[in-house]
């Protein structure tokens, strides 16, 4: 069940108002010339808003590099001093919470390995009870919307108003061309849920590879998200971890300046007259669709009855199989996404199985 959450506005408190939020830093807080040296940078750029640095990483195997830990928060305060940046560092625990605290950290952020265990979240909303600091709640590993919004509101009864949710895609055991699985639909979802929540993207982890980097940024900025996470330094090839998916500050300026931003509304009186249209036909189609699908149910329902009578199972793997290869081959007739049809396919079946399932149980 959906629970409301306070919030304040994101412009409110987000150093870029209502322009878009760009967060960008190494992956590591290495060393401190490696720190120093890539804030200048991002500075010079005149389009980073904060910076951010791992002190902690958390690796999935041992006698990884796992960061510099307290000296890297000294660093983040050089950072502050020399550039007047804002810093942001994730935080896994209490100890990681109060010496962030201790050093001064603008604003904190929890992580996907931590966002998937509420006993961590919940360590982490006791510290910051009575604290007035902005907290970034990335998604959890796996695709779970409701461990999301339970860290968020974890983090919003301790008091905390000034929250952001960081989208960093989600482990799958499907094979894409992305580090995480994007599943653009699950922040969707959230925004939908929360629409005074800010969502911010992070191409850095859901890419994995530079090279896509630029690609998940203007999706997200076409989605409506309010910001983006890039990893950036001046050395990424010799990084300690994640060099892979990480740019040099350079490369961040065109990036950034290179991304399209688009209005959530125009006043372009012929555009919008146009749009009521499409949007009118849309809501036509809707209907015609809604009216279809309910006479499928009905002759699934027949067919549910007719199996009943027969003593015939409701799953039949061969008619499937048949249903999903005529489906896919007359979707490619018409040019749609095969990924979509399939998906749509599945849905149906789903519904029938369940619809002929609850009648047998009836009888």
């Amino acid at each position: 069940m959906k629970k409301s959450i306070e919030l304040k506005a994101f412009c409110d408190w987000s150093p870029a108002g209502k322009d878009h939020l760009i967060i960008s830093g190494p992956c590591g807080a290495e060393t401190e010339e490696q720190v120093l040296s890539t804030a200048g940078q991002l500075t010079a750029t005149n389009k980073v808003n904060i910076f951010r640095a791992g002190i902690w990483k958390p690796r999935t195997r041992p006698n990884s590099f796992e960061g510099v830990g307290e000296i890297g928060l000294k660093r983040l305060q050089q950072v502050k001093k020399q550039y007047g940046l804002l810093t942001t560092v994730e935080v896994a625990n209490r100890e990681h919470t109060e010496l962030a605290l201790k050093y001064g950290v603008d604003i904190l952020w929890i992580g996907a390995r931590t966002t998937v265990n509420p006993f961590s979240v919940q360590e982490i909303a006791d510290v910051l009870k009575g604290v007035d600091v902005p907290v970034m709640i990335k998604n959890p590993v796996n695709p779970d919307l409701q461990l999301w919004i339970g860290a968020i509101e974890r983090i919003n009864q301790a008091g905390i108003n000034k929250i952001a949710a960081i989208h960093r895609g989600f482990h799958s055991g499907n094979k894409t061309i992305y580090r995480n699985n994007p599943m653009w639909e699950i922040p969707i979802e959230l925004k939908t849920l929360y629409p005074d929540l800010a969502i911010i993207c992070d191409p850095s982890h859901i890419g994995g590879k530079r090279t896509l980097i630029k690609e998940i940024a203007q999706k997200s900025i076409d989605l409506g998200m309010q910001g983006v996470m890039i990893e950036s330094q001046i050395d990424h090839d010799h990084a300690l971890s994640d060099a892979q998916q990480q740019i040099t500050p350079q490369v961040l300026l065109e990036l950034l300046e290179s991304l399209v931003y688009r209005t959530e509304s125009t006043d372009n009186v012929s555009f919008n007259d146009q749009l009521n249209n499409f949007r009118n036909i849309i809501d036509e189609l809707d209907e015609e669709l809604l009216s279809l699908l309910k006479k499928r149910i009905d002759i699934i329902e027949k067919i549910g009855e007719y199996k009943l009578e027969n003593k015939v199972a409701v799953f039949q793997l061969q008619r499937w199989k048949l249903i999903l290869e005529s489906r896919l081959s007359s979707g490619d007739l018409k040019k749609l996404d095969r990924g979509f049809v399939e998906k749509f396919c599945l849905l149906l079946h789903e519904e029938s199985i369940r619809v002929q399932t609850e009648l047998m149980n009836k009888r």
